[in-house]
């Protein structure tokens, strides 16, 4: 996936170009000081979502009292567009379609044990998906903040009982890959020093949340994922915090909202 520019200070990334951005060349050689490709500091930190409760671990939730019974069924890609959110579904967000494309990362792990974490990371969850849809939200009240909330989206549909592999598969890899993980593709190496668990959601039939540490230039770049199950649908919500080193939130809301949007 590429991306566009959005202001100065601030780049808008989806999970796919995290690679790229955050841990990408950068981390090949963690002394360069190298920013992003285009020279610009990268700034898509969120903050912590606390309108809303949160599990204590990634365990199955039990759906938001907003949401009604899905269908179970693998939504098609123009159904999954349908669900997606709009500008004015959350007050204060303006939702886009995904800036530059939507063509997945080809980053690898060197571990299959984390290669569930690596395939999250290039917009293309595990199981494959049998449609994608891509968004962009920005808190547009944040505008030109150099901490303005940026979350990337990621709505998948999965046949055959894919969806709750997905979750599961990631429950696991975090376990198994705490101590960090390697990736390889386009001819660089990039390497995640760290994999943790994050409070859960309280959205959909189950959730996971979890943070992967990158860097740029030597600073680390925590990344955030959020991943929500509904039927046979997964919402990722992606963001990162390329300002400190401190973990970005999601707002709840949004996690909310669009979950209760899939049908």
């Amino acid at each position: 996936m590429n991306t566009g520019t959005r202001g100065t200070a601030r780049r808008v990334v989806t999970a796919a170009v995290a690679v790229a951005l955050a841990v990408g060349t950068a981390t090949a050689c963690e002394g360069d000081d190298q920013g992003t490709p285009d020279g610009k500091r990268a700034t898509t930190s969120a903050p912590p979502a606390t309108d809303a409760p949160t599990a204590p671990t990634a365990t199955p939730t039990a759906p938001g009292a907003a949401e009604e019974p899905s269908s179970g069924r693998a939504l098609t890609e123009a159904e999954l567009t349908k669900a997606a959110l709009v500008t004015g579904d959350v007050p204060g967000y303006e939702v886009t379609p995904l800036q530059g494309g939507d063509e997945p990362g080809t980053e690898k792990a060197d571990e299959p044990a984390c290669a569930p974490l690596a395939a999250v990371i290039n917009g293309a969850p595990e199981p494959a998906a049998a449609a994608t849809v891509y968004r962009t939200a920005v808190d547009s009240r944040e505008e030109g903040k150099e901490t303005q909330t940026v979350v990337t989206l990621i709505l998948t549909a999965h046949a055959n009982g894919g969806a709750p592999q997905v979750l599961a598969s990631l429950r696991t890899a975090v376990d198994a890959c705490a101590g960090g993980f390697t990736t390889r593709g386009a001819g660089s190496v990039s390497t995640y020093s760290d994999v943790r668990k994050l409070p859960a959601p309280q959205a959909g039939d189950e959730s996971v949340a979890y943070q992967v540490t990158g860097a740029v230039a030597g600073a680390k770049v925590p990344l955030v994922f959020h991943v929500v199950r509904r039927g046979a649908s997964v919402a990722t919500f992606y963001t990162a915090n390329f300002i400190d080193a401190k973990t970005p939130g999601i707002p709840a809301e949004l996690i909310r909202t669009q979950t209760a949007k899939l049908p």
